[in-house]
């Protein structure tokens, strides 16, 4: 890298750490900055500073929020019958964006991964079992990613959950809305013909 003035540097440094962003990336955002107006810059300190001071998780869900419990666990017009479990909270968000589902939601903050370490009591799972216990949950919707990990954790659930006398489902998977199926791979398919249903 390009020797830079010190606090040039240690600000790109920071900036490679973000999720998506390269050196190139990072480089370009540190000068964006230090062009920019002094506000700007302040604004943005502003923003980070104020997202780690007044966010939390709800204390039902485990969503971020600035207020708990949150906004969706709050909401009497949503359909506590139904639980939408998640990996993280960024997940809720294309969810409630198509409009179709009314219930409530857990976050589990992550995927069983033991190669990285991660085991059940590192996932907010406890609460989860605890909700459920507690009763009115009819339908758990295990809405996890369809990677290894993903598929390994809604395993898992569905092996704790369906003992307490609750129904238990997975979102389906397969060929995307406008995909060809000579372009899918194998795996896509096989999910697609697995998940298929009458019309």
């Amino acid at each position: 890298m390009p020797e830079y003035a010190k606090p040039i540097a240690r600000l790109i440094e920071e900036l490679k750490r973000l999720p998506g962003i390269g050196p190139k990336s990072a480089q370009r955002i540190a000068f964006h900055l230090l062009k920019a107006e002094a506000a700007e810059a302040e604004q943005l300190a502003a923003a980070i500073q104020e997202l780690k001071q007044s966010l939390r998780l709800c204390e039902v869900c485990n969503n971020v929020t600035d207020i708990s419990p949150c906004g969706y666990c709050s909401d009497a017009s949503r359909d506590s019958r139904l639980l939408c479990v998640v990996e993280e909270p960024g997940n809720i968000v294309p969810i409630e964006q198509t409009g179709r589902y009314r219930g409530h939601y857990h976050v589990l903050h992550g995927v069983l991964s033991p190669l990285q370490g991660i085991g059940p009591e590192q996932l907010r799972m406890a609460n989860l079992l605890d909700r459920v216990r507690s009763g009115g949950v009819e339908e758990i919707i295990l809405a996890t990613n369809p990677t290894v990990e993903g598929e390994a954790t809604a395993l898992y659930l569905a092996k704790l959950l369906k003992p307490l006398g609750v129904r238990v489902t997975r979102i389906a998977m397969g060929i995307p809305v406008g995909g060809e199926l000579e372009y899918a791979d194998t795996a896509t398919v096989s999910k697609a013909m697995e998940g298929r249903k009458e019309i």
